[in-house]
């Protein structure tokens, strides 16, 4: 039955958005390309979605066929908001025409070509913009730097880096070389540490094992550390037994082991340097409306109310909820999560906007609250669709400042 509403509404909306092209041309070979096109769009994504896989994600063919589906049915809504506004105007005018004492009766005036023109036009951005974001949008990483001051911070770490990476979605990869450079890109900010704050895999392990080689070539002077995010769990795949979703997931912690990186599992490590320190905790998933495996009282025995605190925790939800109102103070949160939806509009220091901000409260770059700071990280990778516009995958560099005081 949905799949009837779905494919009805998909025409009405086809046919509507069609006067537009019709208005402008009598191109019969226009025509036919346009209903051909849309027939085999509707198609391929009906059966992607019921028949191409028994995973509830998307596999890199599935997000191919639903970025060509976003691409050919998003600008049609564009069509059909231009083309229902000049109704309203025609009818209006008949109406008033009729009114008026016209003789012929109710006339509704004919489309303008200016108006159909325009739409087609306007229309154009958001094709155009949803296959450059799969095309080169995806990979276009961008590093992204914020200085951050603490009153408490020990003295020994003022200026001490943090890079971050997060949700990478190896499962959604086609691209050896840019991946590559990703990784380069990374390591070039030579940082004293590099987190990665979940999500490595879109549903199972194996998705990560051609990878492998290049996210162990990540380092830093005290080392890589990790915790998992909602789809590490292997809970959007269906599994034989529940022994296979077990094995899934302890694969993927081996994985990490074997790539070098350090995996924590609810728990905290103490990060030294000339005789002060800092301490690391990373707690497993916990989201509103999500995996809450996290726990936070668990990742944090063995610390003291005033240690400095980093914490990994993968969905910013958690910060929202349990974490910034905590009085064991945990003065920096790093999660992701979000990916900014792979899409919104960002003008640096002055406006971002995405659809997802409307989901989450924390959806992308630095937050401050009860002087406690979070920075959500817009992601390394994509999944769904298989693409980014207007917020690009990101590599976050954090500078730890001890706040000095000039009175």
């Amino acid at each position: 039955m949905r799949w009837i509403i779905f494919i009805s509404i998909y025409i009405l909306i086809d046919v509507y958005a069609f006067q537009a092209i019709r208005t402008l041309t009598k191109n019969q070979w226009l025509y036919g390309f346009y209903v051909v096109v849309s027939v085999l769009i509707l198609g391929l994504f009906i059966y992607q979605l019921n028949y191409g896989s028994s995973t509830r994600t998307m596999n890199p063919f599935r997000m191919y066929t639903f970025g060509v589906f976003l691409a050919i049915f998003v600008p049609k809504l564009f069509l059909v908001v231009f083309m229902f506004g000049e109704d309203v105007i025609r009818l209006f005018v008949g109406a008033f025409s009729k009114i008026g004492g016209n003789e012929e009766g109710f006339h509704m005036p004919s489309r303008r070509k200016f108006v159909s023109t325009l739409a087609l036009g306007v229309a154009a951005i958001p094709f155009t913009s949803l296959l450059y974001g799969m095309y080169r949008g995806k990979y276009n990483y961008r590093v992204l730097k914020y200085a951050l001051e603490f009153d408490d911070l020990p003295d020994a770490f003022d200026g001490y880096t943090i890079t971050q990476i997060s949700d990478v979605h190896s499962g959604s990869f086609d691209n050896e070389k840019k991946i590559s450079y990703g990784i380069d890109l990374i390591n070039e900010q030579k940082s004293d540490l590099i987190v990665f704050t979940g999500d490595l895999v879109n549903n199972i392990t194996e998705e990560m094992k051609p990878w492998k080689g290049l996210f162990a070539r990540l380092t830093a002077a005290d080392g890589v550390y990790s915790v998992l995010g909602n789809h590490d769990y292997g809970d959007y795949f269906d599994w034989e037994s529940k022994e296979a979703k077990d094995k899934n997931l302890q694969d993927l912690k081996d994985l990490q082991k074997d790539m070098g990186w350090n995996l924590l599992l609810n728990e905290n490590r103490t990060l030294s340097r000339n005789g002060e320190s800092i301490k690391l905790i990373g707690v497993e998933n916990w989201g509103a409306g999500f995996k809450k495996a996290g726990d936070l009282n668990k990742a944090c025995e063995g610390i003291e109310k005033t240690d400095f605190k980093v914490l990994l925790s993968h969905d910013p939800s958690h910060w929202k909820e349990q974490v910034k109102k905590d009085d064991r103070n945990f003065h920096l949160t790093l999660s992701g999560h979000t990916h900014g939806m792979q899409f919104g509009i960002e003008i640096p220091g002055w406006f971002k906007w995405s659809p997802v901000k409307y989901r989450y409260e924390n959806w992308a770059g630095i937050y401050e609250e009860l002087g406690r700071y979070i920075n959500v990280n817009r992601g390394f990778g994509f999944i769904g669709y298989p693409g980014r516009v207007g917020i690009l995958p990101e590599i976050s560099v954090i500078t730890l400042k001890k706040r000095r005081n000039t009175a």
